[in-house]
């Protein structure tokens, strides 16, 4: 005949109330909760599922960039305007020599480079930072002026970065926009050798770009690069000297008034700092 599975519960109810020794005429005791589901289960054959853990979020998610070291230079200082003649000492770039550093150029409205360039490198600072990197900063306007770009180049080299970014913004004609990322040529003269870092700083220097175009929704350069948004020299000490995968980024062009619109934005600096992030962290997760 048929099972009746109400009758079988509650009979198996009536065998778990028996079970204290106090025997089924003394006090009551409740089952607790899991021996009713285990109860259940045994009557019916349907098992109980097992409690689900709590999901955790993982430690590399959260810190992607752990143990990773970035460089970060931001172009020029605020204070060279009155140091004309300490950053007009030449230095050894390798190649030659090359005045310690320069003012960098300005918009029409007279905001400078280098206040655009400290904005952006500090807020991309943050947001590495955020991400579990150790972020080292050539200069935070903390002195009166430089360093030399010798010098700025031996910071990244000497903290062994895994990728350095020098922050900048361009002073070309009006009529000329966009952003460009400058690569190391192959260089191997005095005190330069770029051998081993022109492959590596070009992969980061692609990365950036891709990263940048898309958060900050601007173009590559219109006027070098042929639509690329990368350029590569052999002139600059900064990328000479480096002996860590090293890209400059010319964020856009101060002496264009509808580039100057943007860089002269706070959200836009912002975007900004966010694309050359993004590329970096593309590049170092490979």
């Amino acid at each position: 005949m048929p099972y009746d599975h109400r009758k079988i519960l509650a009979l198996a109810s009536a065998l778990t109330a028996c079970a204290p020794l106090a025997g089924c005429g003394g006090p009551s005791q409740a089952p607790q909760a899991a021996d009713a589901k285990a109860t259940e289960a045994r009557a019916t054959g349907i098992p109980t599922p097992a409690p689900t853990a709590e999901p955790t979020r993982n430690a590399s998610q959260a810190r992607p960039l752990a143990g990773r070291t970035i460089a970060i230079d931001p172009g020029h200082n605020p204070g060279n305007f009155r140091h004309s003649r300490e950053i007009n000492q030449k230095v050894d770039i390798g190649t030659g020599r090359k005045e310690c550093d320069t003012t960098g150029t300005t918009t029409n409205a007279g905001y400078t480079e280098a206040a655009f360039t400290l904005d952006v490198s500090r807020r991309l600072r943050d947001l590495l930072t955020a991400q579990g990197a150790k972020v080292v900063l050539t200069h935070d306007a903390e002195r009166p002026y430089g360093p030399c770009i010798d010098e700025r180049a031996r910071t990244g080299n000497e903290a062994r970065a895994d990728a350095v970014v020098s922050v900048h913004a361009d002073g070309s004609a009006t009529g000329h926009r966009g952003f460009h990322v400058i690569l190391p040529a192959r260089v191997s003269s005095g005190a330069a050798d770029t051998t081993k870092i022109v492959g590596p700083s070009r992969t980061l220097g692609e990365a950036i770009a891709r990263h940048f175009a898309r958060a900050t929704g601007t173009a590559p350069a219109n006027y070098l690069g042929a639509g690329t948004g990368l350029d590569v020299r052999a002139d600059l000490g900064g990328l000479n000297l480096s002996t860590v995968p090293k890209v400059f980024v010319e964020c856009g062009n101060m002496r264009d008034p509808k580039d100057a619109a943007l860089l002269t934005d706070v959200a836009w600096r912002q975007k900004a700092a966010q694309g050359i992030a993004d590329g970096i962290g593309t590049y170092l997760k490979g």
